[in-house]
């Protein structure tokens, strides 16, 4: 960009979603039928009927958010994916064709969608609030220890270790050096999310009609991610 000319929508807050898999694909501007043929041809490995509502709902729900952070409607709103490990499209991080200053992430886990876009880094992650992340003694390997041992201090240490696993995830992925952090509990969708970026977030759910209410806001920094290497 030069000097003085901002895109839609940079410079304004990360604008997140989370919902459930149901949800996303129940919204009235939503359907399969919005997918590139690209993103089609990755479901069509996928068996499971429930595993492929969820990837189908995760790309529904980025596009969704991408809508709402530009001002496109939804079928205008298609984001792309390549791997900077092979140079390969269709896989790797998610971005947006021509906004190179745009971040984009996603999430998918059980029948829980989770996405993120925004100005710079940006990093998401859901997982179902009854799930429990796993041994202590291999996240020690995973995150940072003293996180690790703090977490299992508490007086609820499973849901406390998924906390810290889904914030680390969050920040992992977004991989900036010092973001804002976004984590909240829906009772109603029994999911734990978090969100982190650049700009302050700001979260949203679906309403039944396809109107959106706002669930979390956070404009304070954290200093991630951190992980063992």
């Amino acid at each position: 960009m030069t000097s003085g000319s901002a895109a839609p929508g940079e410079g304004r807050p990360v604008s997140a979603a989370l919902a459930t898999t149901a949800e996303v694909l129940a919204h009235p501007e939503l359907h399969e039928g919005l997918l590139a043929p690209w993103e089609l041809r990755r479901l069509d490995p996928i068996r499971l009927p429930s595993r492929r509502d969820d990837v189908l709902a995760a790309r529904l729900l980025l596009r969704l958010c991408v809508a709402r952070f530009t001002g496109r409607p939804p079928h205008a709103s298609a984001p792309a994916q390549s791997c900077a490990a092979c140079g390969r499209d269709g896989h790797g991080r998610p971005f947006l064709p021509g906004r190179p200053g745009v971040g984009l992430s996603v999430s998918h886990a059980d029948g829980l969608v989770a996405a993120a876009v925004g100005p710079g880094a940006v990093g998401v992650d859901v997982e179902p609030s009854a799930r429990r992340p796993g041994p202590v003694s291999v996240l020690r390997r995973l995150l940072p220890e003293a996180d690790v041992r703090a977490a299992a201090a508490r007086p609820d240490p499973d849901a406390a270790l998924l906390r810290l696993w889904v914030r680390h995830e969050a920040l992992f992925k977004a991989g900036g050096p010092a973001l804002r952090l976004l984590e909240w509990t829906d009772p109603h969708r029994a999911a734990v999310v978090a969100v982190a970026g650049t700009a302050p977030v700001t979260a949203y759910s679906p309403e039944p009609g396809g109107g959106w209410s706002r669930v979390a806001e956070a404009s304070g920094s954290v200093r991630g991610p951190s992980r063992p290497r």
